[in-house]
């Protein structure tokens, strides 16, 4: 199996391949423009030559003229030894100075090599604008520049190579430093357990490219430990609701099975533990909503609804008990909306019986309906303290101290069901609450 990379070592090659594409790139188009200066050179040399020739060989058309004029030229050539000259008229040769050698017979610059030997071949009329001139062919020694090109490409190659090499150990140096914070987070995620979720990056000495991304870590560690701590809390909560009843059902059947007893008291004692067995059936019950409400499997229906229809109808239920708790139930306003009227109304009917729970005798529980669509049912009463306010909505909570364990009602499961509820709805749930009054207030959005 093919070992990975890391990203320290693909960050080295990378930077490696870039710089010898750099280099290379730069080494060529040196190269490129140190012939084209040559070249450039090589004309200019070319182009004086040629002028002293041509004064020299000026009004020369025949052999017997040029023989008079060749020891002139002779010593006109060996001023420049790496220069060398063919001379032909009508396919005689006047004049060679390299015999041996193959020329081209276009006219104007050429390169040519022959035994080892580099040449720059300039072909030309000697009298321009005559066409018998006599033809010039001036071949020029460049052997010594095609050994600096060559020495000079042999310089690029080994500065690639060299540059590569230093950059991949520089940037593998560079990359590992850089990567050091994402190490750093790699073990602090490493070491994450149930009991070491309070670990944090520290987000002062990252990078600003990795700000953000340990500023994300720290959040999730953060959700992951308010979740598990819920969690924790959960499942004690449970432990707690279960332990009393299921303790109440094993001692009152021992009682009943220590000795015989009239067939009254055994339908006495099933009684008993049916009521028993219902409440933690619907606790059971409860629990298993709030599961498929955490999992997004509440899916409520789509049906129009008039509000203040279906608050009525829950004020008329909870109509007798509020007389007797001498309790005013009052509703105002009136808004359409599309929703599932059987969980709605479970979520109204859970702040109902919280409100009517904990307003004083001549108190009052109002529900305000709001085109919006806004929903409060707000009481009289003792308010919540301020600090107990992001604690309501937490499953098994409750904000009066003195819990009835193992109570048949009120396991204190209401307000997370309900916030589920809105929530699959779109919604949004929050408490106010003030000396004198506390109101829970329903949001949702227009169109549900």
């Amino acid at each position: 199996m093919i070992k990975r990379l890391s990203l320290a070592s693909r960050l080295a090659l990378l930077f490696a391949a870039c710089t010898a594409v750099v280099s290379l790139i730069a080494g060529v188009l040196f190269n490129h423009a140190s012939e084209a200066h040559f070249v450039e050179l090589d004309q200019q040399l070319l182009d004086g030559k040629l002028l002293a020739l041509r004064s020299t060989l000026q009004g020369v058309d025949t052999p017997q003229l040029f023989a008079q004029r060749e020891a002139q030229l002779r010593a006109e050539l060996n001023r420049q030894p790496d220069l060398a000259l063919r001379i032909t008229a009508a396919g005689q040769r006047w004049y060679d100075a390299a015999p041996g050698v193959t020329l081209p017979e276009a006219p104007g610059l050429h390169s040519l090599q022959n035994a080892g030997t580099e040449y720059r071949v300039y072909n030309v009329p000697l009298q321009p604008g005559q066409p018998n001139s006599p033809q010039l062919s001036l071949m020029l020694d460049i052997t010594h520049h095609q050994h600096f090109l060559q020495r000079m490409q042999h310089l690029i190659w080994l500065t690639v190579g060299l540059s590569a090499l230093a950059t991949a150990l520089l940037g593998a140096w560079a990359a590992r430093s850089g990567l050091r914070p994402l190490r750093r987070m790699g073990e602090v995620a490493a070491g994450v357990s149930a009991h070491s979720l309070t670990q944090r990056l520290p987000q002062q000495q990252m990078p600003v490219e990795l700000a953000e991304l340990a500023q994300a870590f720290n959040a999730m560690l953060s959700r992951l430990d308010d979740a598990f701590q819920r969690l924790s809390a959960f499942s004690a909560d449970i432990a707690h609701e279960l332990r009393t009843p299921l303790s109440n059902l094993l001692t009152h059947t021992q009682v009943i099975l220590t000795q015989p007893r009239p067939l009254e008291d055994y339908r006495e004692a099933l009684h008993s533990n049916l009521e028993e067995l219902q409440w933690m059936a619907q606790l059971v019950n409860d629990m298993l909503y709030l599961a498929k409400a955490d999992h997004g499997l509440l899916m409520p229906k789509r049906e129009p609804l008039a509000l203040e229809d279906d608050v009525d109808a829950l004020l008329e239920f909870f109509a007798l008990l509020a007389e007797d708790a001498q309790v005013s139930l009052i509703r105002e306003g009136t808004a359409q909306t599309m929703g599932d009227r059987g969980m709605l109304r479970r979520a109204l009917s859970n702040l109902l019986d919280n409100a009517l729970r904990f307003t004083p005798v001549g108190g009052e529980v109002r529900v305000r309906i709001e085109d919006g669509v806004r929903l409060t049912v707000e009481n009289t009463g003792d308010g919540i303290p301020a600090e107990l306010l992001p604690r309501l909505f937490d499953r098994f909570y409750r904000a009066d101290p003195a819990r009835h364990e193992g109570s048949s009602e009120h396991a204190g499961l209401g307000l997370a069901i309900t916030q589920s509820i809105v929530r699959a709805h779109g919604g949004r749930i929050f408490c106010e609450s003030r000396v004198g009054w506390t109101r829970f207030v329903i949001e949702l959005p227009k169109g549900v």
